[in-house]
């Protein structure tokens, strides 16, 4: 099986199983919200976040509440998210830099996104696809562990992830690759106990077949 027959077959296996439905995990009214919610998931689950965005965004309904907010009282209302810290200093300083230098809205452009303080690329990507639907590829921890293993790329690097993925996956399918590999991360390819025996891509999957000895997908 060449690799853009591979690619082929794990695309059309994502969208028989998971669906092409745009979905985001992170419960958000308006672009501001999707930013400051991805800026809490690092190194915390969705779940957890919405549940603390559900009394955040009540709390601080606009930028401006976050931009003049009492640091250390928001530091105890994202406690629960973990490195509250760091993540309330971003927070602040982001909201405060929308203000001032883009008139309180949320930019597209991925260099001006990474700009803002606690944005990197995964993040800007979250916003350019689900708000903007500028085709990108958001490279979280399920993303890069599971592109491995398929064989999509041998990078650690988010970065490079992302730029490899870029290059081998269709343009079309780059907001659907990150929505559907975070759903089948989070029931199949679980970290520590993936259930391979049942996965619809252990066919095309390198490292299933590489443990195992098993026969490609016998499509191709």
């Amino acid at each position: 099986m060449t690799q853009k027959e591979r690619v082929a077959r794990i695309v059309e296996i994502l969208n028989a199983t998971y669906t092409t439905e745009y979905k985001c995990y992170l419960n958000h009214e308006n672009a501001w919200q999707l930013l400051i919610a991805t800026m809490l998931s690092a190194q915390c689950t969705d779940a957890r976040v919405n549940i603390v965005t559900k009394d955040l965004f009540v709390k601080y309904p606009s930028l401006e509440a976050f931009a003049d907010c009492d640091l250390k009282e928001l530091e105890q209302d994202i406690y629960s998210t973990g490195f509250y810290k760091n993540k309330a200093k971003n927070i602040k300083a982001c909201a405060k830099k929308l203000l001032d230098l883009h008139g309180g809205e949320v930019p597209r452009d991925i260099d001006a996104l990474t700009q803002l303080d606690g944005v990197g690329r995964k993040t800007a990507n979250v916003i350019r696809g689900n708000i903007y639907h500028e085709p990108s590829v958001v490279v979280d921890t399920h993303v890069k562990r599971i592109s491995k293993k398929l064989g999509l790329t041998k990078s650690d690097d988010p970065e490079v992830v992302e730029q490899e993925l870029m290059k081998v996956l269709p343009k079309e399918q780059w907001i659907l690759y990150n929505i559907q590999i975070i759903t089948h991360g989070r029931t199949i390819c679980t970290a520590r106990n993936p259930k391979c025996e049942e996965c619809p891509l252990n066919g095309v999957c390198k490292d299933y077949q590489q443990r195992t000895g098993r026969k490609k997908d016998k499509k191709y």
